[in-house]
């Protein structure tokens, strides 16, 4: 007789139980409520068949209502869309469909592809299903079973499928009711489970296993969760997204655009390129009297990435550059810089350093590029030239701990100025690949575990922290600020990054109180990262409503008769020299009709004048998204808007000032 299993419960509980037993039994050994709820179990932390025998372990009855649970509520949506599409178009092969985040997907074979308009019939045919409740089984197949079942079927592409599978791998066939599939599980106990909290979202082609060479399919992408909450939040997240897209708003403020002709690199117009200099010369303040802002070559030779170590590890996204033309006899191979790095520390380099100067820090707004496949391009969120507000700090181990605290204040602090206000701060540790000793990884990691505690404890609860393992550079330790935006979304932006591989490659010492030469720690910082990607973040967030002191154009000055106009050009005056960018409108248009139209380019505030505002010295302040005006005093509306325009840190800069006077 076979030895009883041991089963280790979350609660620490332990029992025993007959080899064989499955995990539904092992729940209906717990209780009857808690069987019914059941929908898989987690064996030593990996999701199985409530169905599958268990073994001696760890383990946890999966109900629908734990977060695991979801990536089984689609894929089981994933099985049943395709039952229903089998049921619905007869003929129809299906291929693979997997769990992507958000939801699934499934690629179909079929001789006229689907259409937008096929989908709430296969959503209906769906539910039908759920409805059914039919119980989801496993069974195990043989190679020549399953290639001859689907062969009869004529599911050619199943066939090529089983033929791929390893020859040490079982073929497990999931059925529900009289429809099957190949597929890995797990799968839930019946498709009742599913709910009916999903919505199928769009068509789209794709090429069979992602190779143009062969057939196109048809895609049917779909989105699945636990409640119908969930889901209605998820759609609006996405209604909301698609409103805020910057490249729509980007045309209709008139800030930028892309063409074929420079696929990833943005073309700035005047409005765009306005607020992008504001935000640099915003970065700009923060950084003065703490950093050097230097500027680096833009083309340098192969010989220096090939010493930083970038040509070996990131020449398949560096653009090479060659001379053209056989007018030269320069051979030489040369790369566009993709990061500021190998330069600072050339920077660095240049003339010797002394321990009494460090910390030194270099700060460089660099334009940078770096090759993107055309499909992954996106706006300004992925270009292949963009600007990066980089820093690089030297100094001491002993003075590390200080500097990674100074630079979590300026990001911090950065964020906030913008409205970010929850942050999430995660220290990723060392690779398996990684340069530098184990010595140093200790000390740095170390360093950085103190950090992230003091960081957690400065914030009082407001800021998130975490530890990615296995995540770092493969030359150090970092931490990765990601801010949330207006609608939830989050974006990894700033980094602060330890690196022991560049210093040592490039013989960068100082001269220690010893005497001694040196090797520095070298920290690598950015805040923003990208600035174009940075700015389409807040264009996203704000929808397009910027503050008034970050907009391109912060006033409209609009008359509603001709007689004002007067009026109107020394308001403008007034504002213009209060340091505001003001336009005037003075055509002979009805004000709604101005007002509607500035509205459509994001102006914040539109200024309204009348033969009454004229003799009041007033005006009327229509808001952007407003519908009603505010009457002013001519003089109290100058001082509140320049109050408004001013950017936060010299606003905090006068406050100081005032404060000590």
């Amino acid at each position: 007789m076979s030895a009883p299993i041991s089963l280790t419960f979350p609660d620490g509980s332990v029992r025993a139980y007959s080899p064989g037993t499955t995990g539904r039994e092992v729940a209906e050994s717990i209780s009857k409520s808690l069987a019914k709820k059941a929908v898989a179990i987690a064996l030593d932390g990996t999701l199985r068949d409530l169905s599958d025998p268990v073994d001696t372990g760890r383990l946890e009855i999966i109900t629908r209502e734990d977060p695991r649970a979801l990536e089984l509520i689609r894929h089981d949506a994933a099985h049943v869309m395709a039952e229903a599409v089998q049921e619905l178009f007869p003929g129809t092969q299906v291929t693979i469909g997997p769990v992507i985040d958000n939801g699934f997907y499934y690629d179909f074979a079929k001789s006229e592809p689907f259409t937008p308009e096929d989908l709430p019939k296969i959503e209906k045919k769906m539910k039908e299903i759920i409805a059914r409740n039919k119980p989801f089984t496993k069974e195990i197949w043989s190679r020549d079973k399953a290639r001859d079942v689907f062969a009869a079927k004529g599911e050619s592409y199943k066939v090529e499928l089983v033929d791929a599978i390893p020859a040490d791998q079982d073929l497990k066939i999931y059925a529900q009711r009289d429809w099957f599939d190949l597929c890995r599980g797990p799968h839930m106990a019946a498709t009742g489970q599913i709910g009916t909290a999903f919505k199928l979202m769009k068509v789209a082609g794709a090429y069979w296993r992602g190779d143009s060479n062969n057939p196109m399919l048809t895609r049917i992408y779909g989105t699945a969760w636990a409640t119908q909450e969930e889901l209605e939040h998820y759609l609006h997240v996405l209604a909301e997204a698609e409103k805020r897209d910057h490249r729509r708003l980007g045309r209709e403020m008139d800030l930028f655009h892309f063409q074929e002709e420079g696929p990833g690199v943005v073309f700035w117009h005047g409005k765009g390129w306005r607020i992008f200099q504001t935000l640099v010369s915003y970065m700009r303040r923060r950084l003065a009297g703490t950093y050097q802002e230097v500027n680096a070559p833009q083309v340098l030779d192969k010989s220096l990435w090939e010493t930083s170590g970038h040509w070996a590890w990131y020449r398949d996204n560096m653009f090479k550059v060659t001379v053209a033309g056989d007018e030269t006899d320069d051979d030489r191979v040369f790369a566009l810089k993709p990061m500021n790095c190998p330069g600072h520390i050339q920077i660095f380099k240049h003339g010797l350093k002394s321990y009494r100067e460090l910390p030194v820090r270099l700060a460089e707004f660099g334009n940078v590029h770096r090759y993107e496949p055309s499909g992954a391009l996106h706006g300004l969120m992925r270009v292949r030239g963009f600007t990066q507000d980089d820093a690089h700090v030297f100094c001491t181990d002993e003075q590390m701990a200080a500097e990674c605290l100074r630079i979590n204040d300026l990001i911090l602090s950065t964020y906030a100025d913008f409205g970010f206000e929850e942050i999430t701060v995660k220290l990723s540790t060392r690779p398996e690949k990684r340069v530098g000793s184990d010595d140093l990884w200790d000390r740095a990691e170390q360093v950085m575990s103190d950090v992230l505690k003091t960081i957690e404890a400065q914030a009082g609860g407001r800021i998130k922290t975490g530890i990615l393992p296995g995540e770092g550079a493969f030359y150090g330790p970092k931490f990765e600020y990601t801010l949330k935006d207006a609608i939830g979304r989050e974006w990894q932006c700033g980094t602060t990054q330890v690196d022991f591989n560049l210093p040592e490659r490039f013989g960068a010492f100082y001269i220690n109180q010893n005497s001694e030469k040196q090797q520095p720690v070298m920290i690598h910082r950015a805040i923003c990262g990208s600035m174009e990607r940075f700015l389409g973040i807040l264009i996203e967030n704000y929808a397009g409503h910027m503050p008034l002191w970050l907009s391109p154009l912060q006033v409209v000055v609009a008359t509603i008769t001709s007689e004002a106009d007067d009026y109107g050009r020394e308001v403008a005056d007034l504002l213009r020299d209060a340091g505001l960018t003001v336009e005037t409108d003075f055509r002979n248009e009805k004000i709604n009709y101005k007002v509607r139209e500035h509205s459509v380019t994001k102006v914040p505030v539109i200024i309204v004048c009348g033969m009454r505002e004229a003799e009041e010295r007033s005006v009327n302040i229509r808001r952007l998204g407003s519908q009603s005006q505010t009457p002013m005093a001519l003089d109290a509306a100058l001082e509140a808007l320049v109050d408004e325009a001013t950017p936060p840190d010299l606003k905090r800069k006068a406050l100081a000032k005032a404060k000590a006077a």
